[in-house]
């Protein structure tokens, strides 16, 4: 990979991580509900991208599947994670979908894994598990449970994706915002509370929460998923995969830093144990 591919992988892996920090922010110090920031977000997206969606491709139904599970069930439950968990062990669980997706090739696509691989799935598993368990309380927390059950959606998605043409990065990036933003408002407001009073509630929040809205749609969904499509068409994934390692990184960093969220000694190991099975 030369030096300007992997300039541009590792800008979308800090705009990722950096994601991760910023959305925890706007939901617990914001006060914005997390399933109306992630509607709000894909509506914003549908709208900048609207100008590619002039044809309907001919698997629009099994593109509305993707975007259910890319989009919509996945934004809700990792949002609704973020409310109840910190960034910094939420980056390194929601790592969980790559573990998961060669799991589900196994078995719906009929992908071999060797041995080498089946020991990479149990430990990052395995430091997941270490990560959400608190021993001494002995519980488990919910908000990681969210994310790992995110990750398991965006994996569905991601199987479902291997069986239809590919579509440019935009162009799906707009279909997934088109199909998401109204299931995710309807979701908002049986869950969360009238529509009007939650709108009210944003638009006269910290100026703050405005900047990472615009900062999730242009930065993370335009720049950090268009340009990682890019680099999908140039390298193999078994490339890219290893390298994306960057982005629970940065979240970890940006959320001790920028969150004060505590380093302990369960989330280094556990940290150590999934990322090197991730990467195994």
């Amino acid at each position: 990979m030369g030096f300007r591919d992997f300039s541009l992988l590792f800008g979308v892996c800090l705009v990722w991580g950096l994601n991760v920090v910023i959305t925890r922010w706007v939901i617990v110090e914001g006060g914005i509900n997390p399933i109306f920031f992630a509607a709000v977000r894909f509506m914003l997206i549908a709208l900048v991208l609207v100008w590619l969606l002039r044809r309907v491709p001919k698997n629009i139904g099994t593109l509305f599947v993707i975007a259910m599970c890319m989009g919509a069930g996945h934004f809700a439950f990792l949002f609704l994670g973020l409310a109840n968990a910190e960034a910094s062990a939420a980056s390194i669980v929601g790592q969980l979908g790559v573990p998961m997706v060669t799991l589900m090739s196994m078995v719906f696509l009929g992908e071999k894994v060797g041995w080498r691989r089946g020991l990479g799935i149990m430990l990052a598993f395995a430091g997941v598990v270490l990560i959400a368990f608190d021993p001494e309380a002995f519980s488990v927390s919910i908000g990681l449970v969210y994310i790992a059950v995110a990750a398991f959606i965006a994996s569905c998605g991601s199987i479902v994706m291997k069986r239809i043409t590919p579509i440019p990065a935009l162009q799906l990036q707009g279909w997934v915002g088109v199909f998401s933003f109204l299931p995710l408002f309807a979701a908002s407001a049986l869950l969360e509370g009238p529509l009007m009073a939650q709108a009210e509630g944003y638009l006269s929040a910290d100026p703050l929460v405005f900047a990472a809205t615009v900062f999730a749609v242009l930065g993370v969904s335009i720049f950090g998923h268009g340009g990682f499509y890019v680099l999908l068409k140039k390298y193999d994934v078994s490339l890219l995969s290893p390298l994306t390692l960057m982005t629970p990184v940065w979240g970890l960093v940006f959320g001790i830093l920028l969150l004060n969220e505590p380093l302990t000694m369960r989330l280094v190991v556990g940290a150590l144990i999934s990322l090197g099975g991730i990467l195994v």
